[in-house]
């Protein structure tokens, strides 16, 4: 595991084994329930079943497979401590792109802009300037936000890969199937350590989430 991964077990909570599986089955994303049970399952029916307790701890054990094969009585915070992976891809993003944001300057531009990534990830990306990846501006505010999105979920599916399958997964469950996470280049990799120890530095300021 990479200095910047380990970096994270310091300000990671333990609970009972079977509250940290129900709650992460009450975060999975339909997306990942509906794959693994039955795509023709309705959306309602999906939530019923996520929001069980008598299923949820089944459910955890169905999606996590083979990673569930260990005799822990304690479950951690993930990765991300508890937080919502589309945001920190968002945060990771927006420093990859922080040239860019600092450059957009038209209200109308910035209101698109923000409007997609939340004013969170504009304000972090340009506070951390210094370690933007992007050397190539985009003027267009929708392009940028594609590109933010992409680029911070690539970074964090290579960061994710320097973790234990089961890590890994945790975090995965939590995402809608087909991001960036899950195909990433050589660069996002190259860059993934530094950027996703900015997020989880910052993400560890609160509380988490799950």
């Amino acid at each position: 595991m990479s200095i910047q991964m380990r970096s994270t077990e310091s300000h990671r909570s333990l609970k009972s084994l079977s509250e940290g599986l129900s709650e992460l089955t009450a975060s999975i994303h339909l997306t990942r329930l509906s794959a693994r049970l039955d795509p023709a399952l309705s959306t309602a029916t999906l939530v019923r079943l996520q929001m069980n307790p008598r299923l949820q701890v089944r459910l955890a054990e169905l999606l996590l497979g083979n990673e569930m094969s260990f005799n822990a009585c304690v479950w951690g915070d993930d990765l991300l401590l508890g937080h919502n992976p589309h945001r920190a891809a968002l945060l990771a993003g927006s420093i990859w792109h922080a040239r860019s944001l600092l450059k957009l300057v038209s209200k109308d531009d910035l209101s698109t802009l923000i409007g997609v990534i939340g004013a969170e990830a504009h304000a972090f990306g340009i506070r951390h300037l210094a370690n933007a990846i992007a050397a190539t501006s985009i003027a267009d505010p929708e392009q940028l936000s594609q590109r933010i999105e992409h680029d911070g979920h690539a970074c964090l599916g290579a960061w994710l890969n320097e973790a234990s399958a089961l890590e890994r997964t945790r975090v995965l469950l939590r995402l809608p199937i087909g991001t960036a996470a899950e195909n990433y280049a050589a660069e996002h990799h190259n860059a993934a350590g530094p950027l996703l120890s900015l997020v989880v530095t910052h993400l560890a300021t609160e509380t988490s989430t799950i």
